[in-house]
């Protein structure tokens, strides 16, 4: 071998390492991300962060392994969620995850308009401006939509057929999600005038307004209480069902485990169905296809659950209609 050959062996050989560690980082850098913004902690919001990642995981897309995700939390204060959401558009990732959250879904279309958002909101897409249809979002934004502020009617008639002889009910709603707060009062009057009923609107947007909330309405002699859909809430469905019951007050939910918990009644869609459409849209954009071409999906599947347990405790008898109509009783 003579010296030019040597020469160029040598540098053929230690380009190899190069090479190699230039491979492995632009591998590391292909990874996607996800940024997924949430209106309140990962403790309340422990159920949802499995469902989301069981879907991802059934899609092809498993945490740390070929997906990285950014969490942003607000802990239950919606005036975070701009900033949070900007925070998310400076790090570039792949795609904002903005779920269960109106506010969150409304922060996330403020920040960006080029990188793709999931939402999963209670309220009309449209009337929102997050999308311009949901058939062609259009946009950089889609995702699910829930039928929860549409049901808060259902959930009136419900509560009036179990206390049929209740002259007035009342609505929670949170104020810091104005949004929602006010389509779910306009939809709820309608209805509770149409049902020859008053209706007493009591706000919390923390959980220190809980207790001042059910005083209200306990002062008011209301006959039942209807819990307007909300992250806020369905992070604390558990302490509102305890809440209900310690103040003699038959409630309803959207979710099964408000009812579980000791809510006289939830109705609503599953948790289970809409996260799982969250995590599929997820992963068909980290898969390269585009938010302006995937349909809003809306999730369909609604239940009644009834807790016989909860309703005997307030000394109320279910009538056998209502028992009938349900999809789960809880003896």
């Amino acid at each position: 071998m003579n010296r030019r050959d040597f020469i160029a062996l040598a540098a053929g050989a230690s380009a190899v390492p190069l090479l190699r560690l230039r491979a492995a980082g632009a591998q590391t850098k292909a990874m996607p991300t996800i940024g997924f913004l949430g209106s309140e902690s990962p403790a309340l919001f422990g159920e949802q962060l499995r469902l989301f990642r069981k879907g991802l995981s059934d899609a092809g897309f498993v945490e740390n392994r070929n997906v990285a995700i950014e969490y942003r939390w607000a802990n239950g204060r919606n005036d975070r969620l701009p900033a949070l959401a900007a925070d998310l558009v400076r790090l570039r990732v792949s795609v904002i995850v903005a779920p269960q959250s109106t506010p969150a879904a409304l922060a996330a279309k403020a920040a960006t308009q080029t990188i793709p958002v999931i939402v999963f909101t209670a309220g009309d897409p449209i009337a929102l401006g997050l999308v311009t249809s949901l058939s062609r979002p259009g946009g950089n934004v889609t995702g699910v939509a829930s039928l929860g502020r549409d049901l808060a009617p259902k959930r009136l008639e419900l509560l009036h057929q179990l206390v049929p002889g209740a002259a007035l009910m009342g609505l929670l709603v949170n104020p810091s999600n104005p949004a929602i707060a006010d389509s779910t009062s306009k939809v709820a009057r309608e209805a509770a005038e149409a049902l020859g009923l008053a209706l007493k609107i009591v706000r919390a947007g923390t959980e220190g307004d809980f207790e001042p909330a059910f005083a209200e309405l306990a002062r008011a002699q209301a006959g039942g209480l209807v819990i307007a859909i909300d992250s806020f809430f369905t992070g604390r469905r558990q302490q509102l069902a305890a809440m209900a019951l310690k103040h003699g007050l038959p409630a309803i939910y959207q979710y099964r485990d408000f009812a579980a918990a000791g809510g006289v009644m939830s109705y609503g869609g599953s948790l289970a169905e809409a996260f799982g459409l969250v995590s599929l849209y997820t992963a068909r954009i980290l898969n390269g296809e585009r938010p302006a071409d995937l349909p809003v999906q809306e999730a369909t599947k609604i239940e009644l659950v009834v807790n016989v347990k909860a309703a005997k405790a307030l000394k109320l008898a279910v009538p056998p209609l209502l028992l009938a109509r349900a999809d789960a009783v809880i003896e």
